[in-house]
């Protein structure tokens, strides 16, 4: 009797001790569980701190996404310096936060695309106008979604790799993000160096100039996938996909890239499309709760493929915010209360993040 007793109780043990691992493997079965935010101002860098140390764990985070452009405070090229915003010092004190909590963290830079927003041109441009693909064209950026820099214009690397290497190391970054999502203005006819050349020809170089300096330092490169995706032929649109020639890049890209497939509105079937093009690919969503679940299930469909190789392309997925990370933060912390929360984008990518990662945690 008292081995039969010792035996359930050994039974039990090794139960839960299986029940255990087996939710700890359903909470790693995704190599990537992400998400991607604008880098902290230095007013919300102490939250932005103990966000990552307790409430990213917590979730399951083990991958942050940092868009600094330039709003980092560079030593490289004096013409990008920003005082007020964050330096070496203080990236130095996410990174550790960030290892401390089994984090890896990944710089980005916007590249070729999103050099202005609305009226305002970013600090490539405004230092560098000389870079611009269509100089003096569209003034106060009058009829345009964003500007572009020219990829062909000679200078334009040497300006971008220094800030590329400088802030991959003060990130002791092993990653590095470079954007290219929706790039409208690429091979303009007024350029004198573009004109005339396919708009996938462009991109696709400019994918391998960034992609082979990015291997140069030992970084793997992560993009946007959008400009990858035909469009027309999916149907997807001009927004989250092209519709200006840029989607032929895709066959000549580098198959170490990360693509990062962006969709917000529906669940496409591109993350499948990527993985069997040969790119290990994460999914993102953004402030819908079921796009994001259904996402999350196209990732698992591509991991249980029978062909092994496909499957191990699909990485996971990556949260996207689109707001200031101290907003979300606070609309994050206000969900986590049970409070009433104004409708806004950070209370809709806040939610969108605590149901997915829920369901990555539960392995549903």
């Amino acid at each position: 009797m008292t081995r039969f007793i010792i035996s359930c109780a050994l039974l039990c043990v090794a139960t839960l001790f299986v029940g255990e691992v087996g939710s700890e493997k359903r909470s790693e079965a995704l190599p990537v569980r992400g998400i991607h935010f604008s880098a902290p101002s230095k007013r919300d860098l102490p939250a932005c701190i103990e966000f990552i140390r307790e409430a990213l764990p917590k979730e399951g985070v083990n991958t942050l996404i940092l868009e600094f452009n330039y709003g980092y405070d560079y030593k490289s090229r004096p013409e990008f310096a920003n005082p007020s915003a964050l330096g070496k010092k203080e990236v130095r004190q996410i990174v550790k936060a960030c290892r401390e909590a089994g984090i890896e963290l990944i710089p980005q830079i916007n590249c070729l695309g999103h050099q202005s927003g609305g009226r305002h041109t970013g600090a490539l441009l405004t230092k560098h106008p000389e870079f611009d693909e269509t100089p003096g064209k569209y003034p106060e950026n009058e009829g345009i979604y964003c500007r572009s820099y020219c990829p062909l214009h000679p200078e334009v690397h040497k300006v971008l790799f220094d800030l590329i290497d400088e802030l991959t190391e003060a990130c002791e970054a092993k990653s590095f993000h470079v954007g290219m999502d929706e790039v409208f203005i690429i091979g303009d006819k007024d350029c004198p160096r573009c004109r005339g050349k396919s708009p996938s020809e462009l991109f696709a170089g400019e994918v391998k100039v960034l992609h082979d300096h990015l291997k140069k330092i030992g970084c793997r490169m992560w993009m946007w996938g959008d400009r990858f995706i035909d469009g027309k032929k999916t149907g997807i649109g001009k927004w989250d996909a092209s519709e200006n020639g840029t989607y032929p890049a895709v066959d000549k890209a580098s198959k170490d890239i990360v693509i990062c497939d962006w969709h917000y509105g529906k669940a496409y079937e591109t993350p499948r499309f990527f993985a069997e093009k040969g790119f290990r690919v994460v999914a993102c969503p953004w402030k819908s709760s079921s796009v994001a679940l259904a996402q999350l299930e196209r990732i698992r469909a591509i991991r249980s493929d029978k062909d092994k190789a496909v499957g191990g392309r699909g990485l996971g997925m990556v949260q996207t915010t689109w707001c200031g990370f101290g907003s979300f933060v606070k609309a994050y912390k206000a969900l986590e209360k049970g409070e009433k929360e104004a409708r806004s984008s950070a209370s809709g990518s806040a939610r969108c993040f605590r149901s997915l990662f829920e369901a990555i945690r539960r392995g549903k």
